[in-house]
């Protein structure tokens, strides 16, 4: 279990830095940098999946089922609504309200196998909640604009939520469902049906709404814009997702809900470096709740597994009984 919350940290740091990304680059769409980071992304897991000849020949109808609509919801739209939510909120309101994604995986998966009584976790997700609220009091209170890009950031924000609690969910489930691909490669797969999707839809978008594709920006921005759009798809895509197939493999889906907080965390950090200030007090409650509940929920797993695992010895000492997790 220690090694699938050092997994999902080190993730959820690449996933933060990602968030930094449309802040850097307001001037192109989300679309855009949508299209751009997941078509390299497609490339680079197709150049990862030519060795893997011999495990494609065990792709079945089901996999390309769920290979597909992980990439369109997790991926591709996901990305999409996020940009939009932080181009127009900011990278701390946006990732904040994504940042409940702990509290709506838990309640989601909580008839999952290996899952534990909400009971145990009603304070750990209090703090957690309670954590939001605080930085969401402060970035309301200070940010302004217009109320309809903050409401249409709202709602961007809100749809990339249901996306992520969606894909987290599913994606988990399927991992310890399917036994014949490990977490690499279902990443790799999913890298490369991704990217497929993403080539369809600029070809549909360049043909329908052109203007999604067109930025007037001079060359050092485009020459940034690619830089960039290579590092989210092999460090924020490719990486990332490697980390988080193999964390979720090793952890029931209530705690791997729980530590995709990590990404709300470090997406703070990097903000925070960038305006080059510390955070305040409302802001440094809320990291101290946060942290304080994911350490509380992990502890909680631990006790329930512990309790469980000497329950069994007790029943069975010669064999132990099966998790229900296949370990890549």
């Amino acid at each position: 279990m220690k090694r699938g919350v050092a997994y999902a940290g080190v993730a959820g740091a690449m996933w933060g830095m990602v968030l930094m990304v449309p802040q850097l680059l307001p001037e192109f769409s989300p679309v855009l940098l949508s299209c751009a980071r997941f078509v390299l992304f497609g490339l680079v897991s197709l150049a990862l999946a030519l060795p893997m000849r011999k495990a494609l020949r065990g792709l079945r109808r089901s996999d390309v089922w769920m290979l597909v609509r992980l990439a369109v919801i997790g991926n591709v739209l996901y990305f999409i609504c996020l940009v939009a939510a932080i181009q127009r909120l900011g990278v701390a309101p946006a990732s904040l309200i994504v940042g409940v994604l702990p509290l709506t995986i838990t309640l989601y998966g909580r008839n999952d196998s290996g899952s534990i009584a909400l009971s145990r976790l009603a304070g750990p997700l209090a703090l957690i909640l309670l954590g939001m609220l605080c930085i969401n009091l402060q970035t309301f209170a200070v940010e302004r604009g217009p109320v309809g890009d903050k409401l249409a950031g709202l709602l961007f924000a809100l749809a990339a939520l249901a996306c992520w609690t969606w894909y987290a969910t599913h994606n988990s489930r399927y991992l310890k469902q399917c036994g014949h691909f490990d977490s690499h490669q279902w990443s790799v797969l999913c890298g490369v049906m991704t990217g497929v999707c993403s080539v369809l839809m600029v070809a549909l978008i360049w043909l329908g709404w052109p203007q999604l594709l067109q930025v007037q920006a001079p060359l050092e921005r485009w020459q940034l814009f690619w830089v960039y759009s290579l590092g989210c798809a092999l460090g924020g895509s490719w990486l990332a997702g490697v980390l988080w197939n193999a964390a979720s493999k090793r952890m029931p889906l209530t705690l791997s809900g729980q530590l995709i907080v990590f990404e709300t965390l470090f997406a703070l950090l990097y903000a925070f470096i960038w305006r080059q200030s510390g955070p305040n007090l409302l802001e440094g409650a809320a990291i101290v709740l946060v942290i304080g509940g994911v350490c509380w929920s992990m502890r909680q797993h631990e006790v329930v597994s512990e309790t469980c695992g000497s329950r069994r010895c007790r029943r069975s000492p010669a064999t132990p009984a099966p998790t229900g997790i296949h370990s890549g």
